[in-house]
């Protein structure tokens, strides 16, 4: 059975709570990803994501210019590195998101897994589970 460890991405960007949703834009469109970690003092604190700042933000009447802090969604799901790739994708699947941010034991950050990390990685189940979820319709997604 695979780990998370195994299939998460590690390559990662960060922005902090008091950086502006333009730094959060750009680490996106620089990252090629929807969705960045909030970390504070190198704990994860959040997320921030490209539907929060174009449609929470606009919508509110917020310009690029106010805090990610203002934005962000601060109760996410975790995953853990040493965590089982079906348990994540149920998880996944369960709270209809498309990446989790994951954690070591010491709960610092040490990658990111999405539904493609999944695909490509883990057996067909997993991904399948994580996918119907996400897909299934729900109200609002709190993190993508």
């Amino acid at each position: 059975m695979a780990t998370i460890r195994d299939l998460m991405t590690t390559r990662l960007e960060t922005v902090g709570p008091d950086q502006t949703a333009k730094d959060a834009a750009a680490f996106m469109l620089s990252a090629d990803t929807g969705s960045i970690p909030v970390c504070d003092g190198g704990k994860v604190i959040g997320m921030i994501t490209d539907r929060d700042i174009a449609v929470r933000g606009v919508a509110a009447g917020k310009g690029p210019e106010c805090s990610v802090r203002d934005l962000m969604s601060s109760d996410i799901i975790c995953a853990r590195d040493s965590d089982d790739a079906h348990a994540v994708a149920h998880q996944m699947s369960q709270s209809q998101v498309r990446r989790l941010p994951v954690l070591d034991a010491d709960d610092r950050l040490v990658g990111m897994v999405s539904l493609g990390d999944l695909s490509r990685e883990a057996d067909q189940a997993a991904a399948t589970e994580a996918l119907e979820g996400v897909s299934a319709k729900s109200g609002q997604q709190p993190q993508a």
